[in-house]
């Protein structure tokens, strides 16, 4: 088992190794959890993924991490931090998402998830600010940020799903230090 960069009570956060590809690219490739994303990610956008996500890591010191469940190290998904810097009001910013696999849905784990990364953005990495942002539809993950005691910034229209009619309306949500 690869050593956490930190922990929450029950989730490990670890950088990314290539044995979480095809964990990923299975998690990534369902279209229940890609139901508010353009489109599901092909097995070579995931790979490209964890890449961008190995670079920015090195680079940042931060990324959307890969998190396994402590209890048995599976494997469960990302949580973690990423530098966006799409043409938004509130970027370049840094942000905390996730996406995790189904059957770890309604458990917790994204909520303990993202309060704990805000928690080492704010405490160990001195980030003032960080955002989080979903389409306006996505009221599960509307309501992990607001669980995460994080509060309504702004709605905006995402530059990247301008001219998806159904995705395109996005809220931010910010949580401060």
């Amino acid at each position: 088992m690869l050593p956490y960069l930190f922990t929450s009570q029950r989730l490990g956060f670890r950088g990314w190794t290539d044995a979480d590809i095809p964990l990923m690219a299975a998690i990534s490739g369902d279209a229940e959890v890609m139901r508010f994303f353009p489109a599901v990610a092909t097995p070579q956008q995931t790979h490209d993924f964890v890449r961008r996500m190995q670079q920015m890591q090195a680079e940042k010191g931060y990324c959307y991490y890969a998190v396994d469940r402590l209890e048995d190290g599976a494997f469960i998904g990302f949580i973690g931090l990423f530098w966006q810097e799409y043409d938004a009001a509130f970027t370049p910013c840094t942000d905390v998402g996730w996406r995790l696999a189904k059957e770890h849905w309604n458990k917790g784990y994204a909520t303990e998830g993202a309060i704990r990364c805000l928690q080492h953005a704010h405490d160990t990495l001195q980030l003032p600010v960080i955002y989080a942002t979903a389409p306006a539809i996505n009221l599960p993950s509307i309501h992990v940020m607001q669980k995460a005691g994080m509060q309504h910034h702004t709605d905006f229209i995402h530059p990247r799903l301008a001219n998806d009619e159904r995705l395109r309306h996005c809220v931010a949500y910010i949580s401060k230090q």
